[in-house]
């Protein structure tokens, strides 16, 4: 693993590997992506821009300066070889975990969480699993491939099972999809509204966070592969984020699907950049 100091880092995370108590890092990876692809350049994008952002939130009333995170760069993954590519960054996130520390990562497609859940789940078995989103990815296969964006909840109930895996904001799937969910995972169609109390229920359980940002409107997000229409409003997103607040053992996360190059006005990368810089301190309050 790479523990030099990044020269190009995100606003604020600048720490060393060492002090670090919280690993953000990027994966530039977008294999499986079934319709509009582009996430491999998202982190990039996000580093760029993410000096157009203050450090400070006024919504958390915490600093980044303050925190203890160590921006990590990007993992270098294997062209044409998603298995090997899985591997690496299962490999890079259980380094991060045994250390002692939490992480960001951030995508790429959705299929990049499988392998850094899983390596969450083997360090705490009682891993419980949040997840917003526009889909349900809970195909069993895409097209005869179980390794995909849109299987890659339903991968992860593999191992997790049922009752642990709690998803929100969901508008899309295929009828089977949310049939089986009704018997698998607690899933809140359209909203966000029933985070709150859920986020209550695991408050001293260990939880890890994924944020697919197409649970964000097209309207305000059109930088994503899959858009779909109905979505939240990025205020919705955040007052999410501040809910996570109260749980008291989240060790990691991922915010994933900014597609930068299909929205050239950078909107979608801005909001992108405030969801990373709320999800770093969530993560090292």
């Amino acid at each position: 693993m790479n523990k030099q100091l990044n020269i190009s880092t995100f606003i604020g995370c600048e720490k060393t590997y060492e002090e670090a108590e919280v690993v953000l890092f990027g994966i530039p990876f977008d294999g499986t992506t079934s319709f509009r692809p582009g996430t491999r350049f998202a982190m990039q994008a996000i580093r760029n821009d993410s000096f157009g952002l203050e450090t400070y939130s006024p919504y958390l009333e915490r600093d980044l300066e303050d925190a203890f995170i160590y921006d990590g760069g990007d993992l270098e993954l294997p062209f044409g070889n998603t298995n090997k590519a899985l591997e690496q960054i299962h490999t890079y996130s259980q380094e991060v975990l045994e250390a002692g520390k939490k992480f960001l990562m951030v995508g790429g497609e959705h299929l990049v969480s499988l392998p850094t859940i899983k390596a969450a789940y083997e360090k705490y078995p009682n891993l419980h699993l949040i997840h917003i989103d526009a889909h349900t990815d809970l195909r069993d296969d895409y097209l005869g491939e179980t390794l995909s964006h849109a299987s890659v909840i339903r991968r992860s109930h593999d191992f997790l099972g049922d009752g642990r895996i709690f998803q929100f904001g969901i508008r899309s799937g295929m009828k089977e999809e949310f049939e089986w969910a009704k018997k698998h995972t607690y899933l809140e169609r359209f909203a966000l509204t029933t985070l709150k109390e859920k986020v209550l229920e695991l408050k001293d359980v260990p939880v890890y966070v994924t944020i697919d940002l197409d649970v964000l409107d097209p309207g305000i997000f059109p930088g994503t592969g899959t858009p779909e229409p109905g979505g939240v409003t990025y205020k919705e997103l955040l007052e999410a984020i501040h809910h996570l607040q109260q749980l008291n053992h989240i060790v990691a996360a991922d915010i994933v699907e900014l597609s930068p190059p299909y929205d050239p006005s950078g909107a979608s990368t801005a909001m992108a950049c405030k969801t990373v810089r709320e999800m770093l301190l969530t993560l090292g309050k």
